[in-house]
């Protein structure tokens, strides 16, 4: 199970703080087969107290799951733009497939929401291109960028990420990546409690938080995947067993 798998989610963390995972996949991302039964299993009694489902191209999973999971959840959206993914936290809308990176950052930020680029400088993923990063940064149109991705396996990588978090004062964010159930948690951000629903408060304790984790990239084992309907939506998790 995910405390055997990570050891640095043994114990929960300290009086009024908490770990949010801010990268996480379900079976609604066309690359993935985690189904909602699977994450409930392997998020039970662990100690990650928030995820934010950022399916590719999709808000559909992380609304039929925020309040279906035994931890809280952020709905995002990972974004294929023209020059690269991108992700929104905290939407209410989903983002179209293809829009140029302003035009996402533009409508993040009129729902509210914060821009988070994922697995930046990685050269085997469809990373925000480095130019693009660097102007949008530059103009403030990012609010944060991930300084940890559990499957970006080179750690200068990472490294690149949190020196450009530093230079643009970025929040610094960490992330699983998780395409697997037990990759859950394998990065995330031990940071200070945050009211629900309140991106500016998130972002704030993001800032204050410190971005932990390790490589987890094992192979997907195959399976056949589920694909949602509507009927998803009725989803509710099974009765434990007496």
């Amino acid at each position: 199970m995910l405390h055997g798998e990570h050891p640095h989610l043994a114990a929960p963390v300290g009086p009024g703080r908490v770990r949010v995972d801010l990268h996480t996949h379900t079976m609604w991302s066309g690359d993935c087969t985690t189904t909602p039964e699977e994450i409930v299993e392997v998020l039970t009694g662990a100690a990650i107290d928030v995820v934010c489902i950022t399916d590719h191209n999709t808000i559909s999973g992380a609304l039929a799951l925020r309040d279906r999971l035994p931890c809280r959840v952020v709905v995002g959206q990972e974004v294929k733009t023209s020059h690269g993914e991108m992700i929104g936290l905290f939407l209410s809308e989903r983002l179209p497939h293809g829009i140029k990176p302003a035009e996402a950052v533009e409508r993040i930020r009129d729902q509210g929401g914060i821009v988070y680029v994922p697995h930046p400088y990685d050269p085997m993923r469809s990373c925000l291109r480095a130019e693009v990063i660097e102007e949008l940064a530059g103009s403030g149109g990012i609010d944060a960028i991930e300084v940890i991705n559990a499957k970006t396996s080179l750690a200068h990588l990472n490294a690149r990420a949190a020196e450009t978090a530093a230079r643009f004062g970025l929040a610094a964010g960490a992330g699983s990546d998780a395409h697997v159930p037990l990759a859950y948690g394998a990065a995330c951000v031990e940071m200070d409690d945050f009211p629900d629903g309140d991106p500016a408060a998130f972002l704030g304790a993001l800032r204050g938080g410190t971005p932990v984790g390790h490589h987890w990239d094992r192979a997907r084992p195959w399976k056949a995947r589920i694909v949602p309907s509507t009927a998803d939506f009725e989803w509710s998790p099974s009765e434990p067993e007496a």
